[in-house]
């Protein structure tokens, strides 16, 4: 469980750097320029990321279990993953409406995906896991939403074609990643 906290720290704490320090963040970006900041952050959230897989995959070893979730909770899982895989989609490419009325889809999206999978896992890791990443969501959309509201920060009105492309991206990729991917990587299959 040590190695999967520590990735968590890692990857989360470079991922909150907006929430708790962002004038922080401005003035090292203005010191030493866009590029070598991205680097850093990317090297310290790889570190992270690699860090929580290995210790998720540790910690599914020797289970300890929290509570067991209800049958029903799995299925609500899988079907709540599909918005927060347009969600996702949403937050890339041209303006479209979803993005629009979210304000920052991809937050919410990984607000959804966390709250679904902590529906249905029960185990100590999976709470620690998931819950570590729905607190971080919250917090950073909150964030997000404080800072788009003192800057008068409105987004673009959304394309209709660039909206059913998201849906349609995300709605693909979840059915990809649902039926195809997530049994091989993970070692669960959403449907059986």
């Amino acid at each position: 469980m040590t190695i999967l906290v520590a990735g968590l720290v890692l990857f989360l704490g470079a991922h909150s750097v907006r929430i708790f320090a962002d004038d922080w963040r401005t003035r090292t970006i203005a010191r030493s320029g866009p590029g070598p900041w991205k680097g850093v952050y990317s090297l310290i959230s790889l570190a992270g990321f690699v860090l929580i897989v290995w210790g998720y995959g540790l910690a599914r070893e020797a289970p300890i279990v929290v509570f067991a979730p209800p049958v029903w909770a799995r299925h609500l899982a899988s079907l709540l993953t599909l918005p927060a895989f347009v969600l996702l989609a949403a937050a890339k490419g041209p303006a479209n409406r979803i993005r629009a009325a979210v304000g920052h889809p991809m937050v919410a999206g990984v607000k959804l995906w966390a709250f679904a999978h902590l529906l249905a896992n029960g185990n100590l890791a999976d709470v620690v896991l998931f819950g570590s990443f729905l607190a971080w969501a919250i917090a950073d959309f909150v964030a997000a939403r404080r800072r788009d509201r003192v800057a008068g920060t409105r987004p673009a009105p959304g394309l209709i074609g660039a909206t059913l492309a998201a849906l349609a991206i995300g709605i693909g990729a979840w059915a990809l990643f649902a039926f195809a991917l997530h049994g091989p990587l993970i070692g669960v299959r959403p449907f059986g």
